[in-house]
């Protein structure tokens, strides 16, 4: 006999914070373990078409590290939407003017690009020093 039953998830998630230090690690390993926890990858009961209740801070964002010379070799590219608006700037003059846009550019490229992906980067908060508003949750401080 053939067991046709579908199991749902219940809405009675605990909401999960975690508290990550940018200052430790490198940009692609600390974007990678945020985008697997955003998604839910790390539980058993993973399900792609369901948002998690897991929300991610991350401090010191101005103070992350990167391997090789990507320090003065990589570029950001955005356009404006105007004829010639192409805008491109290195890493370092993008740390100093906005930290945040590049922890959130690298984790955006490693989630769903759909309405749950877009959803999921709402739960991402990115600050640039160790002060946030978030103090009185239960942070759970992550080492990668």
């Amino acid at each position: 006999m053939i067991n046709n039953k579908t199991i749902l998830q219940s809405n009675k998630q605990v909401t999960q914070w975690y508290l990550i230090d940018a200052k430790k690690y490198i940009l692609g390993k600390m974007s990678t373990k945020i985008s697997n926890l955003l998604t839910g990858k790390n539980k058993i009961d993973y399900n792609p078409n369901t948002i998690n209740n897991i929300y991610i801070i991350v401090i010191n964002s101005k103070e992350i590290q990167i391997t090789g010379k990507k320090r003065e070799q990589k570029i950001y590219t955005r356009h404006s939407g105007q004829p010639g608006g192409l805008k491109q700037e290195k890493f370092n003059e993008l740390q100093q003017r906005q930290p945040n846009k590049i922890i959130q550019q690298a984790v955006k490229g490693m989630l769903p690009k759909n309405k749950i992906g877009k959803k999921m980067l709402t739960r991402l908060k990115i600050y640039a020093t160790e002060t946030h508003p978030y103090l009185d949750k239960n942070n759970h401080f992550i080492n990668l």
